[in-house]
């Protein structure tokens, strides 16, 4: 199915953010090519219309870096995270180069950034992406190239992601990668873990870890993929979620213990 792009104009570019360490938070587009079967952006942008075509509609903020090369001049310099609701480097941005132009005036006015993808496409922009001004951090649920292919279908395989981590890493760029969401039956168990932090250890890179959030709409787009993995795991796995501290502390305990073992700080994404 082709992707409908969308040409919207936006008033701001700079959005306050809540997350752990940004001061704002900037998405150039609405909507992601990757077309994640567990992601719950929809749910966060309380956008039915967009969950039900998530992966194949993409609403592209043209105006964005004209924004803010207006707003670095009027907000106070702050972390700015990009992006926190999409990724900045779906397929569409290797023509338009929205991030890219993006990144480079938070850069000309001194403005720290945060970056955080699943694509390969973000080295396009290495002469940019310099250490103590960025960081970088990507996301790897898993090592298994046919698992990712199905919850995951458009984003950059993930041998090519630890390939990001460990390019930016050589060039003294901070990196962290984003372990997750961990879903049970799927990428919670010790090896499949332990493949993905591994890569950390190489690199010097700190974990987030994440667990699955079923809000809304997730369980449409997710539940396919999974009963094609494993029949009968949704049942399962909604009863683990909702109702299983055992098993999300459990796993924590695991990540922690390789974690520890190979050297490797990490935290959880969003304590509780």
């Amino acid at each position: 199915m082709s992707v409908e792009y969308t040409f919207i104009s936006c008033r701001t570019s700079l959005s306050p953010s809540g997350l752990p360490g940004l001061t704002y938070s900037l998405n150039p587009y609405v909507g992601c090519e990757h077309g994640c079967a567990y992601c719950y952006s929809p749910s966060v942008l309380r956008d039915r219309q967009l969950a039900e075509s998530w992966g194949n509609a993409v609403r592209v903020k043209q105006n964005i870096a004209e924004v803010l090369a207006w707003e670095v001049n009027h907000k106070n310099k702050g972390v700015v995270g990009v992006s926190t609701v999409t990724d900045p480097y779906q397929p569409i941005e290797k023509t338009l180069e929205l991030t890219r132009k993006c990144i480079e005036v938070l850069s000309q006015h001194d403005f720290p950034v945060s970056i955080q993808t699943k694509s390969a496409l973000v080295l396009r922009d290495s002469d940019l992406i310099v250490p103590k001004k960025f960081d970088v951090g990507v996301t790897i649920t898993t090592m298994d190239r046919e698992l990712a292919a199905l919850i995951e279908p458009k984003a950059s395989p993930p041998d090519a992601r630890a390939q990001v981590v460990e390019e930016f890493s050589s060039r003294g760029v901070d990196t962290w990668i984003f372990l997750g969401p961990i879903i049970p039956e799927v990428n919670d168990e010790g090896e499949g873990l332990r493949s993905v932090i591994e890569i950390a250890a190489r690199t010097r890179s700190k974990v987030l870890y994440d667990q699955l959030n079923l809000k809304p709409w997730v369980m449409e787009r997710l539940g396919p993929a999974l009963e094609k993995l494993k029949p009968g795991l949704v049942e399962r796995m909604t009863t683990t979620v909702f109702e299983g501290h055992h098993w999300w502390n459990n796993t924590s305990s695991i990540i922690r213990s390789i974690c520890g073992e190979l050297g490797v700080k990490c935290e959880a994404a969003f304590p509780n």
